[in-house]
């Protein structure tokens, strides 16, 4: 069995408190109190909604890239989250990976604004577009910080909203959550 596989269930039960679920661009998911991290795919019984994704490999990122990500200092002690899931439309598939990836960090700077405020925010991408044929999202983005450092993580995602790599996005739905007592 593959320990890349994850699934993130809403309902009763969970280590996470879901604060708010916003919905920036489609369709929303319902309301829940808690929020379980699985390590594994599937769909957990009496929950509201589950999502899954795969870890994989790096696709748009070059070694030197991955060298700085991995060096930024990771969360310690978090005990905030957030589970961006995202749906890019079929012009963003249509692209080749270079296309993708020039949008992706040339127009967008998508790594250099993680470098710049990233640090003491733990990042896991998890695919789900290939995992079942009409997935509602492509993918699942789960993130860990200090309460301190939340308008960090804030800003970041306000200058990723804002860039051109966004105007491929078709559906985002952000959780915030904090860890249950």
């Amino acid at each position: 069995m593959s320990k890349r596989g994850y699934t993130f269930a809403a309902g009763e039960h969970g280590e996470w408190c879901i604060a708010r679920i916003f919905a920036p661009l489609g369709d929303g998911l319902a309301a829940a109190a808690r929020l379980a991290v699985h390590n594994a795919v599937g769909t957990p019984a009496d929950c509201a909604w589950s999502l899954s994704g795969m870890l994989s490999n790096e696709r748009y990122v070059t070694r030197p890239e991955k060298s700085a990500l991995l060096a930024l200092p990771t969360a310690t002690a978090p005990t905030c989250a957030a589970l961006i899931a995202l749906r890019k439309s079929a012009d963003w598939w249509a692209m080749t990976q270079d296309e993708r990836r020039a949008v992706f960090e040339t127009q967008s700077r998508h790594i250099a604004l993680g470098l710049e405020l990233g640090a003491g925010i733990t990042r896991r991408l998890h695919h789900c577009r290939d995992l079942v044929e009409d997935a509602p999202f492509d993918f699942l983005t789960w993130f860990e910080y200090a309460p301190q450092d939340e308008a960090r993580f804030d800003a970041l995602l306000a200058q990723l909203r804002a860039s051109e790599e966004w105007h491929f996005v078709e559906r985002e739905v952000d959780i915030r959550l904090r860890r249950a007592r």
